[in-house]
């Protein structure tokens, strides 16, 4: 991968070598600038389940947990889709980039449509009510029109546009929650509204000129240009994205189903205190992502590890950092996730077992973004198919013999193959190219 010097070429870099207390300081400063709109957005997510979970009847709180687990999963899509195929336009000429970013704006209006369509029946189907399942259907078509605006702004060298709108999102989704409450107006609704009209301010910061592109009339040819990437790209990546969220999702989509929105409650009330950090390592890797793709586009092999290794020290300061702040809170406040109705001891239990799945994640998190920058989207699918099977497999059985909390089991046993595999690819990747 081949290129000129490109206007992210100027980020942040860190020479290789051991790490001192100078080099950990501008660490921490570079991610803390880079996580600090996915830190609000979880911050905000986390306000609100606990609003949603302390102030609404326990099937209310199970649907919005579940809306929580849906429109995620539209995001994942749509990188696997849109924001990690951006990485084919790095180094080529800039008609030709021009073309395919054209391409991915024409595809992303049809895929946020139907995150929509999508989301709005889920809601529909699990008994959400008429109104919020529309509402929430908008609010889902909002939030993956927003979230390949984040990539582009970070193709763009615009970090900061794609921190205002997490901010913005966040500011305004918790204050309109809060509003609701001292109204005494908090309902299915009025709660969807909120979502929704957080999601259409958080769009502003990208700017008009930008939003205008993805309302004028698709551009000609737009899909013909987007037919490679999707033979050579988006194929793979769509199908490992899918695996991926069938690995780490399975127990919703099965407990939602089998058991109710209600069962669900008690597993995504123990998953509140690390839904923050799952986040935050969601978000990051479009952050990453380009710059390990722009060192590996001008022949920067080291560099490209050295930012892999960063991230890896950053995935696990916050992992630790996440799991000494759930104990404190498990021991000296468990009042804030266990609400009437719930076991301690399973809540405890659930903190537990998402704490060995996301530490399993965190720990390949920052191979899975290299291999992406790398291109390597066929041999992730590859990696993430027996994961998929398994996860899934695993999760139905457990539910059924054991119960909802033992079928995080099939989750975690997933996890454990899908790093397995990534780091084997890795190993491979290196002995090939480094």
């Amino acid at each position: 991968m081949a290129g000129t010097a490109l206007p992210t070429d100027n980020l942040p870099k860190t020479a290789p070598g051991s790490f001192g207390r100078q080099k950990l300081v501008q660490l921490a400063g570079r991610y803390s600038l880079s996580a600090i709109g996915p830190i609000a957005t979880s911050g905000a997510h986390f306000a609100a389940s606990l609003i949603f979970l302390h102030r609404m009847e326990q099937a209310e709180f199970g649907l919005f947990s579940f809306l929580l687990v849906i429109v995620p999963f539209g995001l994942s899509i749509s990188s696997g889709l849109l924001c990690a195929p951006l990485v084919s336009a790095i180094g080529k000429p800039g008609t030709v980039g021009e073309g395919e970013r054209a391409a991915f704006r024409a595809v992303n209006r049809v895929f946020a449509l139907i995150v929509g369509l999508v989301t709005a029946v889920l809601m529909y189907t699990s008994k959400a009510g008429d109104w919020a399942s529309v509402l929430l259907g908008f609010y889902g078509a909002t939030m993956a029109m927003r979230w390949f605006s984040r990539s582009n702004a970070y193709y763009h060298s615009h970090p900061l546009r794609a921190s205002g709108s997490d901010l913005i999102y966040s500011v305004f989704l918790v204050a309109g929650l809060l509003v609701l409450m001292a109204i005494d107006q908090l309902s299915m609704e009025f709660a969807s509204c909120v979502l929704l009209g957080s999601a259409l301010l958080s769009l502003l910061p990208f700017g008009w000129k930008f939003l205008r592109l993805q309302l004028l009339p698709l551009e000609k040819n737009a899909f013909r240009l987007y037919g490679p990437i999707w033979r050579d790209i988006t194929r793979w990546s769509l199908m490992g994205v899918a695996l991926s969220e069938i690995t780490a999702n399975a127990h919703a989509y099965v407990v939602t189903f089998f058991a109710g929105a209600q069962s669900f409650a008690v597993l995504a009330a123990g998953a509140l205190l690390m839904r923050p950090l799952m986040l935050v390592m969601t978000a990051l890797p479009d952050r990453e992502r380009p710059v390990m793709g722009h060192a590996l586009a001008r022949g920067d092999i080291k560099s490209a590890f050295t930012t892999m290794n960063e991230f890896r020290i950053a995935s696990a300061v916050a992992w630790l950092g996440t799991v000494v702040l759930s104990i404190g809170i498990l021991v000296w406040f468990p009042q804030l996730i266990v609400r009437t109705g719930f076991d301690y001891r399973e809540v405890v239990v659930v903190v537990a077992l998402w704490a060995l799945i996301v530490a399993v994640r965190a720990a390949r998190t920052a191979d899975a973004t290299f291999l992406q920058a790398a291109c390597e989207f066929n041999g992730l699918a590859r990696a993430a198919l027996p994961a998929g099977i398994a996860s899934l497999a695993m999760t139905l059985v457990l539910l059924l013999i054991v119960g909802p909390v033992a079928s995080l089991g099939g989750i975690l046993a997933g996890e454990l193959v899908t790093s397995v595999n990534i780091f084997a690819l890795m190993r491979k990747w290196k002995r090939d190219h480094a």
